[in-house]
Protein backbone atom coordinates (compact mmCIF):
# COMPACT_ATOMS: atom_id res chain seq x y z
CA UNK A 1 0.00 0.00 0.00
CA UNK A 2 1.53 3.62 -0.98
CA UNK A 3 1.89 6.06 2.23
CA UNK A 4 -0.60 8.68 1.90
CA UNK A 5 0.88 12.09 1.14
CA UNK A 6 1.02 13.77 4.68
CA UNK A 7 0.23 17.23 3.37
CA UNK A 8 -2.77 16.04 1.31
CA UNK A 9 -4.20 14.27 4.23
CA UNK A 10 -3.98 16.68 6.41
CA UNK A 11 -5.69 19.76 3.71
CA UNK A 12 -8.55 16.53 3.80
CA UNK A 13 -8.73 16.46 7.43
CA UNK A 14 -8.90 19.90 7.84
CA UNK A 15 -11.35 20.60 4.83
CA UNK A 16 -13.74 18.32 6.59
CA UNK A 17 -13.18 19.13 10.15
CA UNK A 18 -16.54 20.97 12.08
CA UNK A 19 -14.70 23.07 14.66
CA UNK A 20 -12.86 26.06 13.72
CA UNK A 21 -9.58 26.10 13.84
CA UNK A 22 -7.05 29.44 14.17
CA UNK A 23 -3.24 29.31 13.95
CA UNK A 24 -1.26 32.34 15.24
CA UNK A 25 2.55 33.23 15.91
CA UNK A 26 3.60 35.04 18.76
CA UNK A 27 2.71 38.30 17.70
CA UNK A 28 -1.19 36.91 17.27
CA UNK A 29 -1.02 37.17 13.68
CA UNK A 30 -2.75 34.45 11.67
CA UNK A 31 -0.48 31.71 9.97
CA UNK A 32 -3.86 29.72 9.08
CA UNK A 33 -7.30 29.39 9.57
CA UNK A 34 -9.75 26.33 8.74
CA UNK A 35 -12.47 26.29 6.21
CA UNK A 36 -15.33 26.28 9.34
CA UNK A 37 -13.02 29.31 10.92
CA UNK A 38 -13.61 31.15 7.88
CA UNK A 39 -17.26 30.50 7.93
CA UNK A 40 -17.69 31.08 11.01
CA UNK A 41 -15.87 34.99 11.12
CA UNK A 42 -17.13 35.49 7.66
CA UNK A 43 -13.40 36.08 5.87
CA UNK A 44 -11.20 34.02 3.84
CA UNK A 45 -7.76 32.18 4.28
CA UNK A 46 -5.52 34.64 2.03
CA UNK A 47 -7.59 37.67 3.92
CA UNK A 48 -7.10 36.52 7.33
CA UNK A 49 -3.24 35.47 6.68
CA UNK A 50 -1.43 38.24 8.68
CA UNK A 51 -3.73 39.65 9.66
CA UNK A 52 -3.76 40.66 13.76
CA UNK A 53 -6.21 38.35 15.39
CA UNK A 54 -7.96 41.50 16.62
CA UNK A 55 -9.41 42.22 12.75
CA UNK A 56 -11.63 39.22 13.55
CA UNK A 57 -13.08 39.94 17.32
CA UNK A 58 -11.91 43.24 19.97
CA UNK A 59 -14.08 42.05 22.38
CA UNK A 60 -13.86 40.33 25.39
CA UNK A 61 -10.54 42.57 25.66
CA UNK A 62 -9.81 39.94 28.61
CA UNK A 63 -9.31 37.48 26.24
CA UNK A 64 -7.19 39.18 24.06
CA UNK A 65 -4.56 40.19 26.91
CA UNK A 66 -4.29 36.32 27.86
CA UNK A 67 -3.79 35.50 24.45
CA UNK A 68 -0.98 37.52 24.54
CA UNK A 69 0.68 36.35 27.75
CA UNK A 70 -0.47 32.62 26.99
CA UNK A 71 1.79 29.80 28.02
CA UNK A 72 -0.23 27.01 29.17
CA UNK A 73 -3.65 25.59 27.51
CA UNK A 74 -6.79 27.21 28.75
CA UNK A 75 -10.55 27.12 28.01
CA UNK A 76 -13.47 28.91 28.66
CA UNK A 77 -17.18 28.54 27.52
CA UNK A 78 -20.06 30.61 26.09
CA UNK A 79 -18.19 33.37 25.46
CA UNK A 80 -19.66 35.98 23.38
CA UNK A 81 -16.80 37.66 21.01
CA UNK A 82 -17.34 41.09 19.43
CA UNK A 83 -17.23 41.05 15.69
CA UNK A 84 -17.07 44.11 13.68
CA UNK A 85 -19.90 46.55 14.81
CA UNK A 86 -23.06 45.16 14.62
CA UNK A 87 -22.25 41.28 15.23
CA UNK A 88 -21.62 39.33 17.80
CA UNK A 89 -21.10 34.94 18.24
CA UNK A 90 -21.32 33.12 21.78
CA UNK A 91 -18.57 29.96 21.72
CA UNK A 92 -16.81 27.21 23.48
CA UNK A 93 -12.78 28.30 22.74
CA UNK A 94 -9.53 26.03 23.64
CA UNK A 95 -6.42 28.04 23.64
CA UNK A 96 -2.95 25.40 23.49
CA UNK A 97 0.41 27.08 23.23
CA UNK A 98 2.89 25.69 20.31
CA UNK A 99 6.54 25.98 20.57
CA UNK A 100 8.12 24.60 17.50
CA UNK A 101 12.14 24.99 16.90
CA UNK A 102 11.29 25.29 13.05
CA UNK A 103 8.42 27.39 13.21
CA UNK A 104 8.70 29.72 16.57
CA UNK A 105 5.65 29.84 19.35
CA UNK A 106 2.44 30.39 18.21
CA UNK A 107 -1.16 29.18 19.94
CA UNK A 108 -3.58 26.91 18.12
CA UNK A 109 -7.29 27.90 19.12
CA UNK A 110 -10.29 25.83 18.62
CA UNK A 111 -13.86 27.39 18.35
CA UNK A 112 -16.65 26.09 18.96
CA UNK A 113 -20.13 27.83 18.04
CA UNK A 114 -22.59 27.28 20.91
CA UNK A 115 -25.16 28.08 18.83
CA UNK A 116 -24.55 25.39 16.37
CA UNK A 117 -25.55 22.90 18.94
CA UNK A 118 -29.23 24.11 19.53
CA UNK A 119 -29.39 24.88 15.97
CA UNK A 120 -28.89 20.47 15.55
CA UNK A 121 -31.11 19.59 18.21
CA UNK A 122 -33.42 22.12 17.43
CA UNK A 123 -33.09 20.82 13.72
CA UNK A 124 -33.60 17.37 14.47
CA UNK A 125 -36.54 17.85 16.81
CA UNK A 126 -38.13 19.72 13.23
CA UNK A 127 -37.17 17.09 11.11
CA UNK A 128 -38.97 14.22 13.47
CA UNK A 129 -41.97 16.08 14.14
CA UNK A 130 -42.43 16.13 10.40
CA UNK A 131 -41.99 12.90 9.33
CA UNK A 132 -44.46 11.81 12.50
CA UNK A 133 -47.18 14.54 10.98
CA UNK A 134 -46.38 13.34 7.47
CA UNK A 135 -47.21 9.35 8.78
CA UNK A 136 -50.47 10.63 11.18
CA UNK A 137 -51.82 12.59 7.86
CA UNK A 138 -51.19 9.41 5.88
CA UNK A 139 -52.84 7.04 7.94
CA UNK A 140 -55.80 9.76 8.34
CA UNK A 141 -56.39 10.44 4.96
CA UNK A 142 -57.01 6.62 4.63
CA UNK A 143 -60.02 6.79 6.65
CA UNK A 144 -61.21 10.16 5.58
CA UNK A 145 -61.28 9.58 2.05
CA UNK A 146 -62.61 6.15 1.99
CA UNK A 147 -66.02 7.16 3.87
CA UNK A 148 -66.20 10.55 1.60
CA UNK A 149 -65.77 8.04 -1.81
CA UNK A 150 -68.99 6.46 -0.65
CA UNK A 151 -70.98 9.87 0.55
CA UNK A 152 -69.90 10.87 -3.04
CA UNK A 153 -71.13 7.74 -4.97
CA UNK A 154 -74.55 7.38 -3.11
CA UNK A 155 -75.25 11.10 -3.60
CA UNK A 156 -74.90 10.50 -7.53
CA UNK A 157 -76.82 7.48 -7.10
CA UNK A 158 -79.59 9.72 -5.51
CA UNK A 159 -79.26 12.44 -7.83
CA UNK A 160 -80.10 9.95 -10.63
CA UNK A 161 -83.16 8.36 -9.14
CA UNK A 162 -84.42 11.78 -8.13
CA UNK A 163 -87.77 12.78 -10.07
CA UNK A 164 -87.53 16.46 -9.73
CA UNK A 165 -84.86 18.69 -10.90
CA UNK A 166 -84.99 20.59 -8.39
CA UNK A 167 -83.81 18.38 -5.88
CA UNK A 168 -80.37 17.90 -7.54
CA UNK A 169 -79.26 21.44 -6.28
CA UNK A 170 -78.81 18.95 -3.27
CA UNK A 171 -76.69 16.43 -4.18
CA UNK A 172 -74.91 18.31 -5.91
CA UNK A 173 -73.92 20.42 -2.90
CA UNK A 174 -73.04 17.04 -1.38
CA UNK A 175 -71.10 15.91 -3.94
CA UNK A 176 -69.05 19.43 -3.98
CA UNK A 177 -68.72 19.51 -0.45
CA UNK A 178 -67.02 15.72 -0.67
CA UNK A 179 -64.72 16.92 -3.44
CA UNK A 180 -63.52 20.00 -1.34
CA UNK A 181 -62.82 18.03 1.84
CA UNK A 182 -60.89 15.09 -0.40
CA UNK A 183 -58.68 18.10 -2.00
CA UNK A 184 -58.35 19.35 1.46
CA UNK A 185 -56.62 16.12 2.54
CA UNK A 186 -54.89 15.76 -0.31
CA UNK A 187 -53.49 19.14 -0.08
CA UNK A 188 -52.70 18.53 3.76
CA UNK A 189 -50.31 15.39 2.54
CA UNK A 190 -48.15 17.67 0.31
CA UNK A 191 -46.51 16.59 -3.20
CA UNK A 192 -46.78 12.50 -3.26
CA UNK A 193 -45.41 12.51 -6.98
CA UNK A 194 -41.61 10.90 -7.28
CA UNK A 195 -39.20 13.92 -7.91
CA UNK A 196 -38.63 14.82 -11.42
CA UNK A 197 -34.90 16.01 -10.67
CA UNK A 198 -33.04 17.85 -13.43
CA UNK A 199 -29.80 20.08 -12.90
CA UNK A 200 -31.42 23.71 -12.46
CA UNK A 201 -30.01 27.52 -11.85
CA UNK A 202 -30.94 28.32 -8.30
CA UNK A 203 -31.41 32.01 -9.38
CA UNK A 204 -33.56 31.05 -12.35
CA UNK A 205 -36.26 29.38 -9.75
CA UNK A 206 -35.80 32.64 -7.91
CA UNK A 207 -36.31 35.27 -11.16
CA UNK A 208 -39.63 33.13 -12.15
CA UNK A 209 -41.18 33.75 -8.18
CA UNK A 210 -39.82 37.12 -8.49
CA UNK A 211 -42.07 37.50 -12.05
CA UNK A 212 -44.95 35.83 -10.56
CA UNK A 213 -44.68 38.72 -7.88
CA UNK A 214 -44.09 41.49 -9.68
CA UNK A 215 -46.89 40.63 -11.69
CA UNK A 216 -49.24 40.26 -9.02
CA UNK A 217 -48.12 42.14 -6.33
CA UNK A 218 -46.95 45.40 -7.75
CA UNK A 219 -46.80 46.81 -4.11
CA UNK A 220 -44.07 44.43 -2.84
CA UNK A 221 -40.42 45.85 -3.45
CA UNK A 222 -37.86 42.68 -4.39
CA UNK A 223 -34.48 43.17 -4.15
CA UNK A 224 -31.99 40.26 -4.40
CA UNK A 225 -28.91 39.26 -3.10
CA UNK A 226 -27.09 36.02 -4.57
CA UNK A 227 -23.80 34.47 -4.51
CA UNK A 228 -23.05 33.85 -8.42
CA UNK A 229 -20.48 31.12 -7.64
CA UNK A 230 -23.68 29.12 -6.92
CA UNK A 231 -22.99 26.01 -9.28
CA UNK A 232 -26.19 24.01 -10.64
CA UNK A 233 -28.10 22.32 -8.10
CA UNK A 234 -29.84 18.75 -8.69
CA UNK A 235 -33.21 19.35 -7.94
CA UNK A 236 -36.93 19.39 -9.14
CA UNK A 237 -37.05 22.77 -10.20
CA UNK A 238 -41.10 22.80 -10.01
CA UNK A 239 -41.54 21.37 -6.59
CA UNK A 240 -38.70 23.93 -5.28
CA UNK A 241 -40.73 27.02 -7.20
CA UNK A 242 -43.94 25.96 -5.55
CA UNK A 243 -41.62 25.49 -1.82
CA UNK A 244 -40.16 29.15 -2.01
CA UNK A 245 -43.61 30.51 -4.00
CA UNK A 246 -45.33 29.15 -0.81
CA UNK A 247 -42.77 31.62 1.65
CA UNK A 248 -42.64 34.36 -0.42
CA UNK A 249 -46.78 34.53 -0.09
CA UNK A 250 -46.74 33.99 3.21
CA UNK A 251 -44.59 37.01 3.30
CA UNK A 252 -47.10 38.87 1.18
CA UNK A 253 -49.91 38.14 3.21
CA UNK A 254 -48.39 39.13 6.58
CA UNK A 255 -47.37 42.62 4.82
CA UNK A 256 -51.04 43.06 3.67
CA UNK A 257 -49.31 43.30 0.14
CA UNK A 258 -46.99 45.98 1.09
CA UNK A 259 -43.89 45.74 1.90
CA UNK A 260 -39.97 44.88 1.22
CA UNK A 261 -38.79 41.56 0.09
CA UNK A 262 -35.03 40.23 -0.55
CA UNK A 263 -34.19 37.05 -2.12
CA UNK A 264 -30.38 35.89 -0.82
CA UNK A 265 -28.30 33.17 -1.51
CA UNK A 266 -25.49 32.13 -0.05
CA UNK A 267 -23.29 28.59 0.70
CA UNK A 268 -22.54 27.12 3.88
CA UNK A 269 -19.28 24.42 4.51
CA UNK A 270 -20.02 21.57 6.96
CA UNK A 271 -23.25 21.93 7.46
CA UNK A 272 -25.61 19.47 9.62
CA UNK A 273 -28.71 19.36 8.68
CA UNK A 274 -30.83 16.92 11.30
CA UNK A 275 -28.16 13.79 11.63
CA UNK A 276 -26.30 13.71 8.18
CA UNK A 277 -23.24 16.38 7.66
CA UNK A 278 -22.77 17.73 4.70
CA UNK A 279 -19.86 19.07 2.68
CA UNK A 280 -21.66 21.99 1.41
CA UNK A 281 -25.46 23.39 1.72
CA UNK A 282 -26.81 26.34 -0.26
CA UNK A 283 -28.96 28.35 2.10
CA UNK A 284 -31.84 30.18 -0.17
CA UNK A 285 -33.17 33.53 2.20
CA UNK A 286 -36.59 34.97 2.11
CA UNK A 287 -36.23 38.14 3.90
CA UNK A 288 -39.32 40.77 4.95
CA UNK A 289 -39.64 43.68 6.82
CA UNK A 290 -43.25 42.40 7.95
CA UNK A 291 -44.29 42.19 11.21
CA UNK A 292 -43.07 39.16 12.59
CA UNK A 293 -44.62 36.17 13.24
CA UNK A 294 -46.61 35.94 16.04
CA UNK A 295 -45.08 34.12 19.26
CA UNK A 296 -47.71 31.61 20.07
CA UNK A 297 -47.54 29.98 16.50
CA UNK A 298 -43.74 30.24 16.57
CA UNK A 299 -42.59 26.83 17.13
CA UNK A 300 -45.48 24.99 15.12
CA UNK A 301 -45.24 27.09 12.21
CA UNK A 302 -44.85 24.25 9.56
CA UNK A 303 -47.48 21.89 11.21
CA UNK A 304 -50.05 21.41 8.93
CA UNK A 305 -53.95 23.85 9.82
CA UNK A 306 -51.46 25.88 11.60
CA UNK A 307 -51.79 30.07 10.68
CA UNK A 308 -52.06 33.14 12.63
CA UNK A 309 -54.60 34.31 9.63
CA UNK A 310 -58.42 33.93 10.03
CA UNK A 311 -58.94 33.27 6.35
CA UNK A 312 -55.55 31.40 5.94
CA UNK A 313 -55.67 27.48 5.40
CA UNK A 314 -52.37 26.62 7.12
CA UNK A 315 -50.82 24.33 4.50
CA UNK A 316 -48.83 26.81 2.69
CA UNK A 317 -45.43 26.56 4.39
CA UNK A 318 -46.22 22.51 5.71
CA UNK A 319 -46.06 21.70 1.78
CA UNK A 320 -43.11 23.69 1.12
CA UNK A 321 -41.31 22.52 4.55
CA UNK A 322 -42.73 18.54 3.10
CA UNK A 323 -41.17 19.45 -0.52
CA UNK A 324 -37.47 20.54 1.06
CA UNK A 325 -37.26 17.53 3.13
CA UNK A 326 -37.65 15.33 0.39
CA UNK A 327 -34.69 17.22 -1.05
CA UNK A 328 -32.91 15.91 2.21
CA UNK A 329 -33.34 19.76 2.89
CA UNK A 330 -34.87 21.71 5.54
CA UNK A 331 -36.41 25.05 6.20
CA UNK A 332 -36.05 27.35 9.33
CA UNK A 333 -37.62 30.26 10.36
CA UNK A 334 -36.30 33.24 12.52
CA UNK A 335 -38.49 36.73 13.09
CA UNK A 336 -38.76 39.34 15.07
CA UNK A 337 -41.08 42.91 13.80
CA UNK A 338 -39.25 44.00 11.12
CA UNK A 339 -37.26 41.26 10.39
CA UNK A 340 -38.76 37.61 9.25
CA UNK A 341 -36.18 35.10 7.66
CA UNK A 342 -37.40 31.90 6.07
CA UNK A 343 -33.80 30.16 5.02
CA UNK A 344 -34.10 27.37 2.43
CA UNK A 345 -31.29 24.74 3.38
CA UNK A 346 -30.07 22.28 0.42
CA UNK A 347 -27.58 19.78 0.45
CA UNK A 348 -25.11 20.91 -2.37
CA UNK A 349 -23.68 17.20 -3.54
CA UNK A 350 -23.81 15.58 -6.96
CA UNK A 351 -27.45 13.37 -7.12
CA UNK A 352 -27.37 14.45 -3.13
CA UNK A 353 -25.51 11.77 -2.59
CA UNK A 354 -22.38 12.57 0.14
CA UNK A 355 -18.83 12.99 -1.32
Amino acid sequence: MTPPNIGHLYKRIMDHISTAICLLNKDLEVEYISPSCEMLFEIGLNKAIGQSVTRFFYEPTDLIDRLRDATFPFSEREVILHIGITRTITVDYTVNPLVDPSYGAGLLIEFVPVGRKLRISKEKALIEQQRTTEKLLRGMSHEIKNPLGGIRGAAQLLGEELEHAHLHEYTDIIIKETDRLTNLVNRMLGPITVLKKQWTNIHEVLEHIQALLRAEHKEIILTRDYDPSIPMMYIDSEQMIQAILNLVLNSVEAMNGKGEICFQTRTTRQCTIGNVRHKLVVDIKVIDNGPGIPSEIADKLFFPMITGRAEGTGLGLSIAQTIVNHHQGLIECTSEPGNTVFTVMIPLELNNEKY
